[in-house]
């Protein structure tokens, strides 16, 4: 009987004789790939042209570098997403040989032992799952290198393109592989990045809008995808630690070889590799600038926009103490934009106008930028014209051009330019800086528009021209190059609180996006230092504009009915002023401070402050601001033939022809949906009980008084006060049945319908056959019907998109 260390022995003979005898079965690589086309580079490669396939050539085992796909061609709807350039996640891989196979595998850099003990780092990497996304098959072999057969990685579908659409409930398709082939045009090879590219066509059924929307053929939908290997950074780069004040976005990761009395959650901004040749000098060139490159597919005059926007941040870096360290180009026509080694602004185009976003190839393992990439919707630009067209009525006499729309939408595009080149640089949002002087490029921004002294509506100064202090002050925390021996924690910190000397805030996404949001001064396209204040003058801009609204908002020969197109972003023009002015009801004002900073945590909104927002809010609501005039609604057909109704137009209850009640109703049901919020109701009670401030039974009573209770009106005016009154009511029903706001936040809204309902029945008179008496008599059957969950509070008409369309809430979005 064998011995349990012979057994093992000859274990270990018998497979690696099996390994020696499967190598010497493996034909050599020059033989395998005799007559095919070769591509030498980071990792080489053969095309075959006869089985249409590609060998690729491993000769770098378990050596990582990084893995990127993307979407060179997309689908063109901007509800699915999928846009042309957009970028998939950053990935570390490395290929490992195990048998006759070769895996990709990812391993798992969220949770890492930074110990120079390899026990430690053993223990977190078996403790927590890696991934391996693709097997590969050996066939053929050269000493270390082996040859494989990349086709089928390539050809799958990497970038979940079903899965997009799936999701989006716009049909069910799969992957076609008689109709998907190898892109030569974009495959190609150089000394540090490989890139492959794909041809994929997805087959399907029960296509929905908006993929019938974009395709030629809803049965058959054909894209690219592209493949990045990349060859990992060197080891220089320095990782930079996040501060919560300083307004980067970043990589993060627990260290479980952290000493017990430290924290594991290890968090780095992320951000491009610069040095200066001179870190002592106060001012130095640098090793090797920033470049990024304008989509050489932008027309003009919009591409010499994209340029002087973005060029706009080497204001920031000179303020750093650099010297002609960032610099915008027009790509080469020769380069290919999802090439890692160019940053890129990429002008797409969608079948409705979305969001713009700024991506980035981020190293996973330091945070380290190694490829900026902007994508900037082409119907933004639009947008902005046709909001100029509204507020300048500006073809009288037949004219056909006015200079200053074309002004402010090339204005609105060197600001957006900036805004995601911003985000690519590691910068997060900024909405508070609309009412600090306009500190940020990284804010989102409304036209600014003003009465000059003549009463005409004036959109001279409608956008910032540069770049603002607060960017300043980031990209100097972020990219400012120490020289050795400095205290570099000292520095960063005398960085941010020299920002905050100077007044500028820092309050990001979260607190600004959310409906019920409690930041006074973080919100999303708000103008003005005051909220309130702003507000009136919005309002006034808006009343200017109806009062001028003519045929003359539309050019000569263009279809009456497209005067609703014009006629929405105006009416609606006060809607982003009144939430940012709702956020100061139940305000708190806070930043986010760290210990020892001295800078505010949390303060109250002053209850004049709160009452001045009040005020300016129940302006929204009046009749007067709320009703449309006779000479505009007379002015609008039904739709033309060829233009049919869509989500960019006013709901309507009236069918086809046009409905200046459901505008109304809209607007006013905006403005109440943030006032009585639960969070902001039951945000109201508690601040009112610590100090005194405006409560929500303020709220409450001066909403009735200012609605219900108010002197009535006559005509239209009548019937929008009437549904505004009922509008009230269906949100005080509301918020008294909201289990999610404070017991106290209902019990008020329940004694503001008590409110109503003792005035309602004071009111009544059930011998009079008259419009209001049904008001009222509704309004009495809405109270005294029960609320179960098959009856509940009637839902009012949304307004039209004002915001790009799709989903921006993702970091790098505008």
């Amino acid at each position: 009987m064998k011995s349990p260390f012979t057994k093992s022995l000859w274990l270990i003979l018998l497979l690696f004789s099996s390994s020696i005898a499967m190598a010497q079965k493996l034909p050599s690589i020059a033989s395998k790939t005799e007559g095919m086309q070769r591509y030498p580079g980071y990792f080489t490669f053969y095309y075959d042209d006869a089985s249409g396939k590609i060998l690729l050539e491993i000769d770098k085992l378990n050596q990582e570098f990084l893995y990127v796909n993307s979407l060179p061609a997309g689908l063109g709807s901007n509800d699915i997403g999928l846009d042309r350039g957009q970028l998939g996640r950053t990935k570390v891989v490395y290929f490992n040989k195990q048998g006759p196979k070769v895996m990709l595998v990812q391993p798992n850099l969220s949770y890492r032992a930074s110990s120079e003990n390899p026990n430690e780092r053993r223990a977190v990497e078996e403790s927590f799952a890696q991934s391996i996304l693709w097997g590969f098959k050996a066939e053929a072999a050269d000493g270390d290198k082996i040859l494989v057969d990349a086709t089928d990685f390539l050809l799958r579908d990497a970038h979940d393109v079903t899965g997009s659409i799936k999701r989006s409930r716009q049909g069910n398709y799969k992957l076609e592989s008689s109709r998907s082939a190898l892109y030569l045009p974009r495959t190609k090879n150089f000394p540090q990045n490989t890139e492959f590219e794909a041809t994929l066509t997805f087959v399907g059924d029960d296509a929905g809008n908006f993929v019938r929307e974009v395709a030629p053929d809803v049965n058959a939908l054909t894209l690219r995808q592209h493949h990045s290997f990349i060859q990992l950074p060197d080891n220089n780069y320095q990782p930079r630690k996040m501060d919560p004040r300083a307004g980067f976005f970043g990589i993060s990761y627990f260290d479980y070889s952290t000493p017990v009395n430290e924290s594991i959650d290890k968090r780095f901004i992320a951000r491009h590799r610069l040095h200066k040749k001179n870190p002592s000098a106060k001012v130095s060139e640098a090793v090797k600038p920033i470049v990024y490159y304008v989509d050489n597919g932008a027309p003009e005059p919009i591409r010499s926009a994209l340029v002087e926007g973005a060029r706009w941040w080497n204001q920031a870096f000179e303020a750093a103490g650099y010297k002609d360290a960032f610099r915008v180009e027009v790509l080469p026509d020769n380069a290919d934009p999802m090439d890692v080694r160019y940053n890129i602004i990429q002008w797409v185009h969608r079948s409705t106008r979305g969001w713009s976003y700024g991506a980035s190839v981020i190293d996973p393992r330091t945070g380290e930028i190694i490829k900026g990439h902007v994508s900037l919707g082409s119907l933004r630009v639009r947008q902005d014209f046709m909001i100029a067209e509204g507020l300048l009525a500006p073809y009288n006499e037949g004219r056909q051009e006015n200079k200053a729309m074309m002004d402010m939408a090339l204005a609105r595009i060197r600001q957006l330019s900036a805004h995601e080149v911003g985000h690519t640089l590691g910068i997060q949002h900024n909405y508070a800086a609309s009412t600090n002087n306009n500190a940020s490029v990284m804010d989102y921004p409304h036209p600014m528009a003003k009465l000059d002294r003549a009463g005409n509506i004036d959109l001279s100064n409608a956008y910032e021209t540069g770049i603002g202090a607060w960017d300043k002050v980031a990209v100097t925390y972020g990219y400012q190059d120490f020289a050795k021996g400095t205290n570099e924690q000292k520095e960063l910190d005398d960085i941010l609180q020299q920002g905050a000397k100077q007044g500028l805030l820092f309050i990001s996404d979260r607190d600004a996006r959310a409906a019920g949001g409690a930041h006074p001064l973080a919100h999303l396209w708000d103008n003005g230092k005051s909220a309130p204040e702003e507000l009136i003058n919005v309002l006034r801009v808006r009343e200017k504009a109806l009062k001028n609204f003519s045929e003359q908002n539309i050019k000569p020969g263009a279809a009456m009915s497209t005067l609703e197109d014009v006629l929405v972003p105006v009416y609606n023009y006060h809607r982003y002023q009144t939430e940012a002015t709702a956020k100061l009801i139940g305000g708190l004002n806070y930043t986010y401070a760290t210990r020892g900073d001295n800078l505010l945590v949390t303060e109250p909104v002053s209850k004049s402050e709160q009452q001045k927002a009040l005020d300016a809010l129940l302006k929204t609501i009046s009749p007067d601001v709320l009703t449309l005039p006779e000479d505009i609604i007379r002015l609008i057909p039904p739709r033309a033939p060829g233009l049919g109704n869509n989500r960019e137009l006013f709901a309507k209850r009236t069918g086809l022809t046009f409905d200046p009640m459901a505008a109304a109703e809209a607007s006013a049901d905006f403005t109440l949906s943030f006032l009585l919020h639960p969070e902001r109701a039951s945000r109201l009670v508690e601040l009112n009980a610590r100090h005194n401030s405006l409560g929500l039974q303020d709220v409450t009573k001066q909403l009735i008084e200012n609605t219900w209770k108010s002197r009535r009106e006559k005509g239209l005016q009548e019937q929008v006060q009437m549904q505004t009154e009922q509008l009230v009511l269906t949100h005080l029903l509301a918020l008294a049945h909201n289990e999610s706001s404070s017991y106290q936040a209902r019990a008020v809204a329940t004694a503001a319908l008590q409110e109503i309902k003792e005035y309602a029945n004071r009111k009544r008179s059930p011998a009079s056959s008259s419009l209001y008496q049904a008001h009222l008599a509704f309004a009495l059957d809405r109270l005294n019907r029960p609320v179960s969950e098959d009856i509940k509070p009637s839902r009012a008409l949304e307004l039209p998109p004002g915001a790009p369309i799709g989903s921006g809430e993702e970091l790098g979005c505008e």
